[in-house]
């Protein structure tokens, strides 16, 4: 069954019910606190397991005249009914080793007498407690189908009891707290279930008279009550009722009622005249009715009240799930499908992937874009768009989100009419082992479209991370020209910080593709690291450039190609040693050097080798490295040439692969992977990981490759090994 089938199944119940639901769970806490009340009264003596009826009647008959009834209650409280020398009526609790008496039992409180209705047939006699018990049975229906959606969140029984994120307050208790009284709640709700079916007689709940053989019945050899053998062996604790016969005729007898079963036994000679187990409906209700009160246990009520209040707490959380839910979905847009430039698509669960969603649409509108915000699954043709912004969390562990799941389906079924620049940016959590899997297989569906043209490399946000969401929103602005300010207010982002950096050397090499290192120096050589990114505002332009880092020799190293007309490049090139520059570092924690990595590819074609120079220079574990690189001419790589021989002496790298566009065999670096599958599949399927920087061409052409590797040689699919951290992408 779908999750969406699951979870209207668990709104629909909840809705219809929750009236009755709140009032039976409100008495519920209530009635709960009767049982733990009554444990408190000191009547319960501590040997009671360890007595047996024998030796109770002999002391009881010591002190009592006459006994017509001995029980023992839920509480394990000894009561007697009879009369005392004086003729006088007793009804009292005793203590069964003395036979004093303790205590003179008590009707109910009007209180709980009261609360009692209420729960059970709230004033309204037989219709009240049949709304009870479907209210019962709803909770039932609502437990089940409240499990299933746990259990296909975390893709598994045996991954129920996994981490949570926490999302938000209402999402992540109801859940947290759902797992953690499942089993009670189940039992509350199946119980009063079953009460109410045997109340309707709708199970069966006679129990069996008991058929003795009058004429059969001795007389000799005459007993002492001490010496009954049912008594000797019978415990006190599992008395339920002892009858007393009524004279000393040898035709009436002790009726011994057991929590299984009744017995019927002679007054003389203490010999068993029948014995009557009871049928199971009457083991169950009896069951049942422990269960759902709590009366033979102060834990177990204890447990009941927390349950009944968590039932409160989930009708609460519940409707504040689904109205956040509701709240956050696409209201109305400004322009339509058909007239915008901007398509901005949503895949979201419970609806906070809408709230970053909402802050580019609004941007764009604000800049005087005409853009079209909507749902994955209202997908279509969009006639004028140039732009596809996909923004979509992971349902679980790697699904597709509720609103998301018709997608695949429909991108392929609407091919757009002309190309479209498009960028994923996927929202998750590092705890789940799956992170963004479901944003890794968007992107590489659409990678798969002939119109699809990738703008910026897939980003991922890992627990709504201001910072990562920015990161994305700088990239995307650098290729579109179009500003992307992260709110402060809304994101709680913190304002950027400006440091100094000084330049210590500039190549200016004059390469026949302008490419050119230069070397910057910060005052403080922590919080960086090869592979995050240096922003640059170039002529105190407000448009951020960024490029990626590598760490040599505690300096930040850049790789840049020149454009005629640059101005990032332009300005990077004109500075010479000793000049400084304002930038800030960007953390981009998810291109660093893997730490526990048994292997790692790294694949780069041009500048993308920047930060593979920092993480190599700074392999000092000496972690197996392989450098697959793609440049124009051999010229190109003379640049890195010097530092990556001494590196392979030196065993921090341990395989150089190049490959050149323009002169030789004319290979790229996609060549030189189709080449190596065999061990490209195994680095893959023995836990090591694939980095790729450089530009979105690239990327696209060794991903598609890879998919074909992934699916011959490992069985598992690009996204998977995405979403699991082994195949690591910086492209723009």
């Amino acid at each position: 069954m779908t999750i969406s089938v699951w979870r209207y199944s668990h709104l629909a119940l909840a809705v219809s019910s929750f009236l009755l639901l709140l009032l039976a769970s409100a008495t519920g806490v209530i009635l709960a606190f009767e049982p733990v009340s009554q444990k408190m009264q000191p009547y319960r003596v501590d040997a009671i397991s360890e007595l047996t009826l024998a030796q109770t009647l002999t002391v009881l008959k010591k002190n009592y005249a006459e006994i017509t009834e001995l029980s023992v209650d839920a509480n394990q409280f000894v009561q007697i009914k009879g009369s005392d020398a004086d003729g006088k009526s007793v009804t009292a609790y005793v203590d069964p080793q003395t036979g004093k008496a303790l205590g003179t039992p008590t009707p109910q409180s009007e209180f709980f007498q009261w609360v009692t209705a209420l729960h059970r047939s709230l004033f309204l006699h037989e219709a009240g407690r049949f709304f009870i018990g479907l209210t019962a049975f709803l909770l039932l229906l609502i437990t089940v189908s409240g499990t299933m959606l746990i259990i296909q969140r975390q893709r598994g029984v045996r991954r129920f009891f996994t981490r949570i994120v926490r999302d938000n307050f209402a999402q992540y208790y109801h859940v947290v707290l759902g797992r953690l009284s499942l089993i009670p709640i189940f039992v509350i709700a199946l119980s009063g279930t079953y009460l109410s079916l045997a109340r309707f007689g709708r199970v069966g709940t006679e129990k069996v008279s008991p058929q003795i053989d009058f004429d059969a019945i001795q007389a000799k050899p005459e007993r002492k009550l001490a010496d009954f053998a049912v008594f000797q062996n019978t415990r006190l604790a599992d008395v339920q009722t002892l009858e007393f016969p009524f004279s000393e005729d040898v035709e009436d007898y002790y009726t011994l009622k057991l929590k299984d079963r009744e017995l019927t036994v002679n007054q003389i000679t203490g010999d068993i005249l029948s014995e009557n187990r009871y049928p199971t409906a009457v083991l169950l209700t009896n069951l049942s009715l422990d269960l759902h009160t709590g009366r033979t246990s102060a834990i177990w009520a204890v447990i009941l009240a927390v349950a009944s209040g968590n039932i409160l707490f989930f009708i609460y959380s519940g409707f504040a799930i689904t109205w956040k839910r509701r709240a956050n979905r696409v209201k109305r847009n400004t322009y339509s499908a058909d007239e915008s430039r901007f398509i901005i698509l949503v895949g979201s669960e419970n609806g906070s992937t809408f709230r970053f969603a909402q802050l580019i649409h609004q941007q764009l509108l604000q800049l005087g874009q005409k853009s079209f915000l909507t749902e994955f699954n209202n997908y279509t043709v969009f006639p004028k768009a140039d732009y596809l912004i996909a923004l979509t969390a992971t349902y679980g562990l790697g699904d597709a989100p509720t609103n998301a799941t018709r997608f695949m389906k429909r991108v392929e079924k609407y091919p757009q009419p002309h190309p479209i620049r498009y960028s994923v940016l996927g929202f998750g959590s590092h705890a789940y082992p799956d992170f963004c899997q479901f944003a890794f297989e968007v992107n590489q569906v659409l990678a798969r479209q002939s119109w699809a043209v990738p703008l910026v490399d897939i980003h991922t946000v890992n627990d709504k991370s201001p910072a990562e969401f920015g990161l994305w929103a700088e990239a995307w602005s650098q290729q579109t020209n179009l500003p992307m300010p992260v709110s402060a207010e809304l994101l709680q982002a913190p304002a950027h910080q400006l440091e100094t950096l000084t330049v210590t050397s500039n190549t200016r090499t004059a390469q026949s593709d302008g490419t050119f290192l230069i070397r910057l120096q910060r005052k403080q050589r922590l919080g960086v690291t090869s592979g995050d990114l240096l922003a640059l505002y170039p002529a105190n332009d407000h448009r951020e450039r960024l490029y990626s880092i590598g760490v040599l020799d505690d300096e930040l190293q850049l790789s840049v190609r020149l454009h005629p007309g640059g101005l990032g490049s332009g300005f990077l090139h004109a500075l010479t040693p000793g000049e400084t520059v304002r930038a800030r570092i960007v953390n981009n924690g998810h291109f660093h050097f893997p730490k526990k990595s048994p292997v790692v590819v790294m694949i780069a074609n041009g500048t993308g080798i920047a930060p593979f120079l920092g993480m190599i220079g700074q392999n000092t574990q000496k972690t197996p490295c392989h450098l697959y690189g793609g440049f124009r001419q051999r010229a190109s790589f003379d640049l890195y040439r010097d530092f990556l021989e001494e590196s392979r002496s030196a065993q921090k790298l341990t395989n150089l692969h190049l490959a050149y566009s323009r002169e030789g065999e004319k290979q790229y670096v996609s060549n030189l992977i189709a080449r190596d599958a065999d061990f490209i599949g195994n680095v893959l399927a023995s836990n090591g990981v694939i980095m790729i920087c450089g530009s979105l061409a690239m990327q696209k052409d060794v991903i598609e490759l890879l998919e074909t590797i992934c699916q011959t040689k490992t069985g598992q699919s690009v996204s998977f090994y995405q979403s699991h951290g082994q195949i690591l992408m910086d492209c723009y």
